[in-house]
C-alpha cells in the first residue's frame, strides 16, 4: 500500500511531466494569416496587450513574473514583426505604451480561437469533477506554486 508521501512525490511527478508538456505548448505556432504565425508564448503578449487600454513593458513584466529586460526584449520583438505599436507614455520619460498593430490583433483573435478550443476541452473534461475535487486541485497547486516561488526568490 501506497503512503501518503508516496501519493505525493508520484503527483508532483505527474505535474513535472504536466508541466513539461506546457512548456513545448508554449512554443507551438498559432497561425496568424498566411505565412505569419506567432508563438503561444508570442501570443500571451500580444493578450496581455489586448486585454488592457492602457499598457506598459512594466505591465507585461509583472503580468508574466518575469524581468522588464525580459519583457522589453519580447515587446521588442513583436514590434520588430508588426504586432505592437510602442509610444513613448504621456505619464512619464521611461515609460512606453502599447498598444496592437491591426496584425496584433488578428493574432490576439487566432489566440483566442486557439486556446478556446483547448478550455473548452479542459471544461468539458473537468465538469464531471466535484467543487470538493476541483477545490483540492487548486488549493494543491497554489501549495506548489508557493514551493516554486521560495525557491525563485533565493
Amino acid at each position: 500500500m501506497e503512503t501518503k508521501d508516496d501519493l505525493i512525490i508520484a503527483t508532483v511527478r505527474q505535474l513535472r511531466g504536466v508541466a513539461a508538456k506546457y512548456a513545448r505548448t508554449e512554443e507551438l505556432p498559432i497561425s496568424v494569416e498566411d505565412g505569419v504565425e506567432v508563438t503561444t508564448r508570442e501570443a500571451h503578449t500580444i493578450e496581455a496587450v489586448g486585454n488592457r487600454k492602457q499598457v506598459s513593458v512594466t505591465d507585461v513584466a509583472n503580468a508574466f513574473g518575469i524581468t522588464k529586460s525580459a519583457a522589453s526584449q519580447m515587446v521588442s520583438r513583436l514590434c520588430d514583426k508588426g504586432f505592437l505599436d510602442k509610444k513613448q507614455s504621456p505619464h512619464s520619460n521611461k515609460e512606453f505604451q502599447l498598444t496592437l498593430t491591426p496584425l496584433g490583433q488578428k493574432a490576439f483573435e487566432a489566440h483566442e480561437r486557439f486556446h478556446g478550443q483547448d478550455r473548452a476541452a479542459l471544461i468539458e473534461r473537468l465538469r464531471g469533477f466535484s467543487l470538493s475535487q476541483i477545490a483540492t486541485i487548486s488549493v494543491m497547486l497554489e501549495a506548489i506554486g508557493e514551493v516554486m516561488d521560495n525557491r525563485l526568490s533565493r
